[in-house]
């Protein structure tokens, strides 16, 4: 009968049972946790697009006509918006200029009601449309006449105004 050696017999229980290792031990590893403050300031802004108004063709007769002022702002800021009398020579914000040929002059009026009796101008608090953002665009309607009877001379007539969004 051939015996085994005891030695051999011995190392392979060991191994056989976890209690010798071929391998080195690694070393534990350590961790530690830090907090990282993340902040942000949020400022009030707001911005806005405005549509042209064309009144088309005028031949003596009232014309209406409509554009739109459309204002974004950040949630809860509180605008308001305003129209300029324009950059015709004597442009009030009741009585706006539109200048033609040869230095004419056409007028019209803005309005912030669909009745248009109401004009629209740049005194906050009265004259202008107000709102609160909600951080979606919001649609102003801007209601245009020419009134009836001004028979200047024929051309194209043209006008700047510069809407102002103050917040």
């Amino acid at each position: 009968m051939i015996s085994a050696h005891p030695l051999r017999c011995a190392l392979a229980l060991g191994i056989a049972a976890g209690g010798i290792s071929l391998s080195p031990h690694a070393a534990a590893a350590a961790s530690l946790n830090a907090t990282v403050a993340v902040t942000a300031t949020v400022q009030a802004t707001c911005n806005f697009t405005a549509a042209n108004l064309d009144f088309g063709v005028y031949a003596g007769a009232q014309k209406d006509t409509t554009s739109t002022v459309a204002v974004t702002c950040t949630n809860g800021t509180t605008f308001n918006v305003g129209l300029l009398p324009g950059a015709g020579v004597g442009a009030t914000v009741a009585n706006r200029v539109m200048t033609g040929t040869g230095g004419t002059a056409n007028t019209y009026a803005l309005y912030m009601d669909s009745e248009r009796s109401h004009p629209w101008g740049m005194t906050v608090g009265s004259d202008t449309v107000a709102g609160t953002g909600n951080g979606n665009a919001q649609a102003f309607t801007v209601y245009g006449r020419m009134r009836a009877g001004q028979f200047v001379t024929p051309g194209t007539y043209n006008d700047t105004i510069t809407a102002t969004v103050s917040y």
